[in-house]
This record gives C-alpha cells, sequence and structure tokens, in this order.
C-alpha cells in the first residue's frame, strides 16, 4: 500500500494539504476557495469524489476560508476540536460538523486520522498524522516550538510536511514591527528554517522518503534560502519547498525507503541543488 500527498497551498495565504491512498483522502485544512481547491486537484488527477473528509488544525482564516463552499457543494464533513469549531465561526451544516478527540484516532475509510496538540497561538491547535496502518504521513504547520509530542509523531513519519517558516536574519532586519517579530518567532508562532533543520536532522526515521518544507513567509522567507539550508543534510530524503502560489506535485510514499547515509551533514555536501527542490 502506499499513500498520496500534495501541498495544494502553503502559507500565510492558504494552507490545504492533501494525503489519500488509492480509494479515499482527506484535506488537512481547506483555505482555498471551493472553486481554486477543485482547480488544483482537477490540475493533479485527483477527484473531488475521493475526498471524504476535512480536518481543521486551527481557526486562523488562511486554513478555513473554504470549508463553507467545499461542504456545501460536497457535502463533506469537518472534524474540529469543539473548541475550534466555536471559535471559527465557519457556517456548516449541523449534520456535517464532527469532533475530534487529540490522540484518538479517526476512522475514514481504510485512513486514520489522528490529532495531537501542538503550540501555535489558536484556542485549540492540531498537527495530525495520516495512516493506512503501514504508511504514515505527518502535517506539522503553524508550530512555535518543537515539543516532545512533535518530536514524537514526527520521528514515526514516512513523509511530513514541516513547517520552516521564516529565516531568523531576515525576520530581524524585516520591517516588521517589534511585536509582530515576537509574536513569529515566540514559542507560540512559527518555526524558523533552522528550529525546522534540527528537528530534521535530529529526529527523524530513516524511513522518511519526503519532506514538504511547507508555510514559508513572503516577507521573511524565501524558497532558495531554504533549499540551500536544507539541501546538505537531504541524506536521501526527497525535499520539495512548497509553494503560496500553485500545488505541488503527487508524492507517492510506499514507505520502503531507508536512509543509506546517516542523517547530518555529508562529508563533501554537492553545491548544484535538485530542481525538484522548487
Amino acid at each position: 500500500m502506499a499513500l498520496f500527498i500534495s501541498s495544494l497551498n502553503s502559507g500565510s495565504n492558504a494552507n490545504c494539504y492533501y494525503v489519500g491512498n488509492e480509494n479515499e483522502g482527506v484535506l488537512i485544512d481547506a483555505g482555498l476557495s471551493c472553486r481554486e481547491t477543485e482547480r488544483r486537484m482537477n490540475r493533479l488527477n485527483i477527484p473531488m469524489s475521493k475526498v471524504r473528509a476535512i480536518f481543521v488544525s486551527h481557526e486562523h482564516s488562511d486554513h478555513i476560508t473554504g470549508i463553507a463552499g467545499i461542504t456545501k457543494k460536497f457535502q463533506l464533513p469537518v472534524y474540529f476540536t469543539a473548541a475550534t469549531f466555536r471559535t471559527s465561526g465557519i457556517p456548516v451544516s449541523e449534520g456535517l460538523v464532527k469532533y475530534f478527540q487529540p490522540e484518538i484516532p479517526v476512522k475514514i475509510g481504510s485512513l486514520e486520522v489522528k490529532g495531537f496538540r501542538k503550540r501555535h497561538d489558536a484556542v485549540d491547535p492540531h498537527s495530525f498524522t495520516i495512516t493506512d496502518g503501514m504508511v504514515k504521513v505527518g502535517v506539522f504547520t503553524d508550530i512555535g516550538s518543537a515539543c516532545n509530542s512533535l518530536i514524537d509523531h514526527f520521528s514515526q513519519c514516512h513523509a511530513a510536511f514541516l513547517e520552516s517558516n521564516y529565516c531568523e536574519s531576515m525576520l530581524e532586519k524585516g520591517n516588521y514591527p517589534y511585536h509582530l517579530k515576537k509574536r513569529i518567532s515566540g514559542s507560540l508562532g512559527h518555526l524558523s528554517n533552522h528550529q525546522a533543520l534540527e528537528l530534521f536532522v535530529k529526529h527523524r526515521s530513516n524511513a522518511l522518503s519526503h519532506l514538504v518544507l511547507s508555510h514559508l513567509s513572503r516577507n521573511n522567507n524565501h524558497p532558495d534560502v531554504v533549499a540551500e539550508l536544507f539541501h546538505p543534510h537531504a541524506a536521501g530524503t526527497h525535499l520539495h519547498v512548497a509553494s503560496r502560489y500553485a500545488e505541488s506535485p503527487v508524492f507517492c510514499v510506499d514507505g520502503n525507503f531507508r536512509q543509506t547515509v546517516a542523517p547530518g551533514l555529508p562529508r563533501s555536501a554537492p553545491r548544484q541543488l535538485q530542481l525538484s527542490l522548487f
């Protein structure tokens, strides 16, 4: 068995991630409009009929804007925590509102989706893992710091969407007001490039075949910066920097990958970046 993953969009403008198998899939967050979500799914040759549910990480608008339109058209159930639903104000039909509890898997066909709490400035924020029983994928964005729970879940993944939100020096030298810089870099804000890299290098599984660097800041980061930082540490893991303007390719994660190079910086880091990083 294999899972198929794609970032439909990733950034402060909109977030939406697809994870599925041959028969069914789920969306983690739905920050794109219904029309744009359909358009991007069609370009990926994934019919919307495969999507069986939406899971909501938290109530910020870049994660929920498309939910009302998508659920109205496709009658999809939407899974929230009770606190997130109350705070979100999303007009979803009562019969389509579902609730999940932290660390308790939800069955969606042959998939299991599990939420766990994360550190972010929202009322009840959660990250997710999705598994078919053999392959596990994580969606880890909007995270202020890498808590023990995140480390534990990340270390079990065969693929992950991992936030790499800002470059520390770009944020420090940028024109954001001081209070916003502190919010972004604080323990309830976002993961920096180096924080994400530390998590990747120290805690990845040898079976981690794909890493999608996600939720890059438009003003305080750049895909080239992220690629240059992570590429020397790839050790065979396929790296992709998610776009805030377009969908990623569909990646097949079959669980057969095993790193043959020890995690960390290779003895001679290649200077030429792989085109797949973009």
